[in-house]
């Protein structure tokens, strides 16, 4: 049985989404944060490690999904229904893509909720999170 009281350490890493397709980043950043790329991964655990995203802005897609692909928010109001292109929505908060993307390939709940706080995207190549020492992956 695996004792819940032991601390792992959480290792940082960098990843730069220039010129690289959102789907196959967002696989890689989901595994990454559940931590399935550890020998010491347990699905009931939060065991995964600190994701840096840098240069969210120039994240790509394929097909025709810069201008077909559309998301969705309601305010919960009667016809408080928003739709937004993939196109606008980079322009206007361009980490949202990568984070929507990322966070339902996470376990939904609360354990997915907790994973979900150590994605760290940022706009541009600038991050707070160098004192951190985060390991450049992709």
């Amino acid at each position: 049985m695996i004792n819940n009281t032991i601390e792992r350490p959480k290792k940082w890493y960098l990843i730069d989404a220039k010129g690289k397709t959102l789907g196959r980043v967002s696989t890689l950043i989901a595994k990454i944060l559940i931590g399935k790329h550890k020998s010491t991964y347990v699905p009931y655990l939060n065991c995964g490690d600190y994701v840096v995203v840098t240069n969210a802005e120039h994240i790509q897609v394929t097909g025709r999904k810069r201008t077909q692909k559309v998301y969705r928010r309601h305010s919960g109001r009667p016809g408080g229904l928003k739709v937004e292109t993939f196109e606008n929505l980079v322009e206007r908060i361009p980490e949202r893509v990568l984070e929507k993307s990322v966070k339902g390939m996470l376990p939904k709940g609360p354990l997915g909720r907790e994973m979900y706080k150590n994605l760290k995207v940022c706009k541009g190549e600038n991050h707070p999170y160098i004192s951190q020492k985060p390991e450049l992956l992709i």
